[in-house]
């Protein structure tokens, strides 16, 4: 990799701290964020390798303590926590999105990309979740996964919509390739 691409790398991951912050907390312990906002633009904008590696950034920041998970949390108990799941899963999440976007333009698939990307993210956080709570995984998917459908085909829209443009812009596109 070139400094350039460690250095996108690290602004994405960055950006995922930021919008880790708007966080409106919600029962059972698993609050709404931006994170996967941001995860799913990193797939669109910097494709499966970089996106994941901003990811694993991310978490990696996460991880040794530093306060970048929402709330301004950090630590390996993040990570081992209920909602740790969902955190680990966004380097898989943007590695999809990404990987579909590096191969098709169609907003349709792109669209797509983010809500397999979810799915993945739904899932792997959920079971997680099950593991660490002991909850069923009815119990769990009503806690985790049903109060955020909406606002997860919310942001992916967004998203789309932000990193169609930012795709598509000349100037942009000399610090990306």
């Amino acid at each position: 990799m070139k400094t350039k691409d460690l250095v996108i790398c690290s602004l994405f991951a960055a950006i995922t701290v930021i919008l880790a912050q708007i966080s409106i907390p919600f029962p059972g312990g698993v609050p709404l964020t931006m994170q996967t906002l941001a995860v799913s633009l990193c797939g669109i904008i910097l494709g499966s390798k970089r996106g994941f590696i901003s990811q694993c950034i991310y978490v990696l920041l996460g991880a040794i303590g530093l306060p970048v998970f929402a709330s301004f949390s950090g630590g390996a108990q993040i990570i081992f926590g209920p909602t740790g799941g969902f955190i680990l899963s966004f380097p898989i999440m943007a590695y999809i999105i990404g990987f579909i976007c590096e191969r098709s333009d169609n907003k349709a698939l792109i669209i797509f990309s983010m809500i397999l990307g979810s799915v993945v993210n739904y899932f792997i956080g959920t079971v997680h979740f099950v593991l660490i709570t002991k909850m069923t995984m009815l119990e769990a998917f009503l806690v985790c996964v049903a109060p955020f459908i909406v606002t997860g085909l919310v942001k992916s829209l967004i998203a789309a919509v932000i990193g169609i443009r930012l795709k598509k812009n000349i100037s942009m596109q000399g610090v990306l390739e």
